[in-house]
């Protein structure tokens, strides 16, 4: 039987991965650097799902490596899906090394220790479009990379640095590269739930250049099914791009999200200068998925918008007391 570790289980993909793991009765070691967040955020505390077969554990990928190697050999956990990075785009600009340090340096000391782990059948690398950079057409999976800001360069080179392992050491490892992943449970600074709350609050919006750039939306049932899908199927260094095949503006997504609400746009929106590196396209390809995978996403943007919505509704109460932006940690 497989035994799965999920690291970056804090995360909002990370902890609905968690949670669709622990709904197929798999067993199931979860890690973050902090202590589990709160419960809203978690939808593996949402369900009535029992499994006596899943622990989290707070260890950091900073600094706990060896921790993190001893727990992976103790429960013989054979199978890692690894969500963890420093993720915010923006941010990445005023203190990079900290993008390097957890985005590079601390996967490189771990991946040195787990390519010496015999039992390891397979590590789900959790990448990112933004290795891409921005771009025109569709894009295939492939090594041409083109990041724009610190956050999209470590994230290249950790790509990079496992394909490395992959060629001398035949390390077990799949890339995985998701359009923008969303739905109930999301941090509450990201695009849309910062939309859906701003709404229920009667509060301004500030939309980032005029909202053209474009982006494509994945809702996190498909993307977990995509993950499960790739440590099924996929071979070692295959590199899949999951997204759906339509995209859209986000100034778009955001009226979309309003008409679906009942509440005016120009209400909402405040207009405001783009951000420094900003890529205005990602538009992956996912014809290998769907041809090698059998995978395609289940949930068009509208439906999971509005679950999405509704799951805010039901718990604006507790989301209104939390924090709504970004905090960020080294």
């Amino acid at each position: 039987m497989n035994k799965f570790l999920v690291i970056g289980s804090n995360s909002f993909s990370g902890s609905h991965f968690v949670n669709y793991l622990i709904k197929n009765k798999q067993h199931v070691v979860a890690i973050s650097r902090s202590s589990e967040i709160n419960n809203v955020f978690l939808p593996y505390k949402w369900n009535k799902v029992k499994n006596k077969n899943f622990f989290f554990k707070k260890l950091d990928l900073n600094k706990d490596t060896f921790k993190i190697i001893n727990l992976i050999k103790k429960y013989k956990l054979n199978i890692i899906v690894n969500f963890a990075s420093q993720s915010m785009v923006s941010q990445s600009w005023k203190t990079p090394m900290d993008w390097y340090n957890t985005n590079v340096m601390s996967h490189v000391r771990l991946h040195d220790e787990l390519r010496k782990i015999k039992f390891l059948k397979k590590y789900v690398h959790v990448s990112t479009p933004e290795v891409y950079g921005s771009t025109k057409n569709k894009i295939r999976e492939n090594y041409n990379f083109a990041p724009s800001t610190p956050y999209a360069a470590s994230r290249a080179a950790c790509d990079l640095h496992l394909l490395t392992f992959y060629k001398n050491y035949s390390f077990p490892v799949v890339f995985t590269r998701a359009s923008n992943v969303y739905g109930p449970g999301q941090q509450l600074y990201r695009i849309i739930p910062k939309t859906i709350m701003c709404i229920l609050k009667k509060e301004k919006l500030n939309l980032e250049g005029r909202g053209n750039s474009k982006r494509s939306f994945i809702f996190s049932e498909d993307f977990c099914n995509a993950i499960l899908i790739s440590i099924k199927k996929a071979e070692k260094n295959e590199t899949y791009n999951f997204s759906p095949s339509s995209e859209v503006k986000i100034i778009d997504l955001v009226k979309l999200i309003c008409k679906l609400m009942d509440y005016p746009f120009t209400k909402l929106v405040n207009f405001t200068k783009d951000r420094v590196g900003k890529d205005s396209r990602y538009f992956m390809s996912n014809a290998k998925a769907k041809k090698k995978l059998n995978w395609s996403n289940q949930v068009d943007l509208e439906t999971g918008l509005i679950k999405t919505i509704n799951w805010h509704k039901i718990n604006f109460k507790k989301l209104n007391r939390l924090e709504q932006n970004y905090i960020h940690k080294k």
